[in-house]
């Protein structure tokens, strides 16, 4: 049996993950998006860990084993690019939210 390689292998993982977040996101009713948010925040901040561990990737000996790492380090720091704008973009949108719910000052 032959080894799958490792780029191939978190490709495909990639993938999948992108299929399920797309169905769990889009069948939450519209009353839980603000507490879906906070969830987002909290998964993103994990991804964003993963992906400065795959951008931080050491190098390994050989021509073909570097080309793979330069790929890892391209992808992690595109994840950790992505994932830092969805951090700070849903704490944006959070805050919008729930501003919706405070009172507003009457002018006397």
């Amino acid at each position: 049996m032959e080894a799958v390689d490792p780029t191939v292998f978190r490709l495909a993982i990639f993938v999948l993950a992108i299929f399920v977040g797309y169905y769990v996101v889009w069948s939450v009713t519209p009353a839980l998006h603000t507490p879906l948010m906070a969830v987002t925040n909290a998964i993103s901040s994990v991804i964003i860990v993963g992906a400065l561990l795959a951008a931080a990737a050491h190098g390994a000996s050989g021509e073909a084993a570097a080309g793979s790492v330069w790929i890892s380090k391209g992808a992690g720091a595109v994840a950790a690019a992505f994932a830092a704008v969805n951090i700070f973009g849903g704490f944006l949108v959070t805050q919008r939210m729930l501003a919706m719910y405070k009172k507003k000052d009457k002018a006397k």
